[in-house]
């Protein structure tokens, strides 16, 4: 059996603590990966993993020789890519990534590092609820945070900057708003996400958080948008979605003195070890890419 496979899966298994999870992230049946982690057995003369109903763990074997299997996969990796043609980039690079901002801003932004990387492919997972990136083999993943996972490691490539805005329709049908206590009387559209529904909103050095009241809430900022467009009431968006609706007049700007609390845009992935050429080359390249956009 291949050495290297068997590696690979062995470090999988040691990170998912089970054969079938292993087995589901891997695309082989459970079987499998019994026998590649057996070959592994065979080849190195000792017991690597302890079994039960449970779980799986390192022998204290295991734990010996896990850094040299990591070394060895890093390894064939790296010769792997020096044997690609004019050492091109290849491999396929998986990307979690909420659906706003993949829409918005993660597809136009790879389209030159994918036009430079024919043969490098970019599988999107879109979606707005956070991804376990082991379980689920994801690369890396692009979220919008105050407080990234600790569990990951996070490169921030960005400021969010957020507006509240309404349509004008909804604007000439209700109460003015001159100051943010005023926000507590309106209809709001918020974030399911969150159980309480509080705006935090800043002027210099002053600050203030408003209880919002919510008909209508989402876990998908661009629904609330289009909420806020039919006359809904106001929502608290990120300007890379609402800045073409305000130019177009379709929205409006409330409180413009009061900002919502900016937020950084992180590139998070699980480790530095054994990562692929091509996915360190998408963190680097989305990481200028930002920088070059936020001096613009």
């Amino acid at each position: 059996m291949d050495r290297i496979t068997a590696a690979k899966v062995f470090l999988d298994v040691t990170k998912t603590g089970s054969f079938t999870a292993s087995a589901d992230r891997l695309e082989m049946s459970r079987p499998m990966v019994t026998r590649y982690v057996e070959a592994m057995e065979d080849w190195l003369k000792t017991r690597l993993l302890h079994r039960t109903t449970r779980k799986v763990s390192l022998t204290s074997a295991g734990e010996r020789y896990l850094d040299h299997v990591e070394q060895l996969v890093e390894q064939a990796q790296s010769l792997s890519f020096l044997n690609t043609t004019h050492g091109e980039l290849t491999g396929t690079v998986r990307i979690a990534v909420s659906m706003s901002f993949g829409h918005a801003q993660l597809v136009p932004a790879l389209k030159t590092f994918m036009a430079d990387n024919p043969r490098v492919i970019i599988d999107m997972d879109l979606r707005d609820t956070t991804n376990d990136l082991t379980h689920d083999r994801i690369d890396l993943a692009i979220r919008i945070s105050s407080n990234p996972d600790p569990s990951l490691i996070g490169k921030p490539i960005a400021v969010c900057e957020s507006v509240l805005v309404a349509s004008p329709s909804y604007i000439d049908s209700h109460a003015p708003i001159t100051c943010p206590s005023d926000l507590s009387t309106h209809q709001c559209l918020g974030y399911r996400n969150f159980a309480h529904h509080v705006w935090h909103l800043q002027n210099g050095e002053l600050s203030e958080s408003i209880d919002i009241q919510c008909q209508l809430t989402a876990n998908e900022a661009t629904a609330l948008l289009y909420g806020s467009i039919e006359g809904m009431g106001i929502s608290m968006q990120p300007t890379y979605l609402a800045e073409k609706y305000i130019q177009s007049g379709e929205l409006v700007p409330i409180l413009g003195e009061w900002k919502p609390q900016d937020m950084q845009i992180y590139v998070l992935y699980p480790s530095r070890k054994n990562m692929a050429p091509a996915v360190r080359a998408v963190i680097d390249y989305l990481s200028d890419y930002f920088q070059f956009l936020g001096k613009k």
